[in-house]
């Protein structure tokens, strides 16, 4: 009996037989020889990834940007820095804008 589970041949499913199977055939008990081992290992072969460039380039900037650092220490104190001494100054014309555009590319 023959299985296909779309394009699996016999070579590549496990063909243990059952207890019913063993007894029935009790007069095959001969361990499997190299001829017979020989149909499933040509059945088997390895696998081959092959990337895009595309898929390529984006793996190299992934690379560069785990060179940076997640949050730029530097601005962070300046920021802090500028806040405890009351001089940090906040463009509310520019950060209306800046929610605008925000919205907009979240609900179109």
């Amino acid at each position: 009996m023959s299985v296909d589970f779309n394009g699996i041949g016999p070579g590549q499913v496990n063909t243990q037989r059952t207890t019913a199977d063993k007894s029935s055939g009790s007069q095959d008990t001969q361990p499997a020889t190299n001829e017979q081992a020989k149909p499933q290992s040509q059945g088997t072969r390895g696998d081959n990834v092959s990337l895009s460039n595309q898929a390529k380039n984006l793996k190299q900037l992934e690379q560069k940007l785990g060179d940076y650092p997640e949050m730029d220490d530097d601005r962070i104190a300046e920021i802090r820095s500028a806040l405890e001494n009351g001089t940090y100054k906040i463009d509310a014309e520019k950060l209306a804008q800046k929610m605008l555009e925000m919205d907009e590319s979240i609900f179109g």
